[in-house]
């Protein structure tokens, strides 16, 4: 009796083992199959994602002075990030950020009236933004993209009409797209009140145009 009880205690210890090493094996097979999978999505987001390139983007605005011209003006540093597949144009995505203080009309004076209170006030709210919330084909090589544009401490929704993005050109060890987008606001909307009259025109007009010109690249995936 004595000998078959411990046959019975020790097979089942043998057996205990087994089982804990098969448990173990499968623990350890199944962290490594969710880190593969997590690598693979993260790779598969992080070929979907392009940096603008600052040296080959432009952010311009344009608008109309005593009723009869229009000044022209761009800020001069521009970043952020682009996503999309490089074929849906639906599932494009943007975050841009623009640094206010940048702004450059080619007049010191006029530059300087910009970033004070009277306007952009950059003290403040020393960024412009825009983050998109959807994109829409308005036909071949054309999106509209709908997004929130933040500016001096204003959030309101608007909708950037969009040529492109062209298709994606290889250069060295970088794909490199390109897309101009275009809108209108006014400027009220966004607490850009200054309000000055000369002889029964305003000095600066009530609507803007602003027209965005990206590059932006992503390294070439293996």
């Amino acid at each position: 009796m004595g000998t078959q009880r411990a046959r019975v205690i020790v097979a089942g210890v043998v057996l205990a083992a087994l089982a804990g090493r098969v448990g173990a094996q499968g623990a350890a097979q199944g962290a490594a199959q969710g880190a593969a999978q997590g690598a693979a999505q993260g790779a598969a987001q992080g070929a979907d994602v392009w940096t603008i390139d600052p040296n080959h983007t432009a952010a311009q605005f344009a608008v109309k002075h005593l009723l009869v011209s229009t000044v022209r003006g761009h800020f001069e540093k521009t970043a952020g990030t682009i996503q999309w597949d490089g074929k849906d144009p639906t599932t494009i995505s943007a975050n841009v950020t623009i640094d206010a203080a940048s702004v450059n009309t080619r007049v010191t004076m006029r530059d300087n009236d910009l970033r004070s209170e009277s306007f952009f006030d950059v003290a403040r709210y020393p960024t412009i933004t825009f983050v998109s919330k959807k994109a829409e084909s308005a036909g071949p090589g054309k999106v509209r993209l709908t997004g929130d544009l933040t500016m001096r401490g204003v959030t309101k929704q608007v909708v950037l009409d969009v040529e492109g993005p062209a298709a994606p050109v290889r250069q060295g060890a970088n794909l490199r797209i390109g897309a101009s987008a275009t809108t209108r606001i006014n400027r009220h909307d966004w607490g850009l009140t200054y309000s000055r009259v000369v002889e029964a025109a305003p000095v600066v007009g009530d609507e803007i145009t602003i027209t965005l010109d990206i590059e932006a690249t992503r390294r070439v995936t293996p």
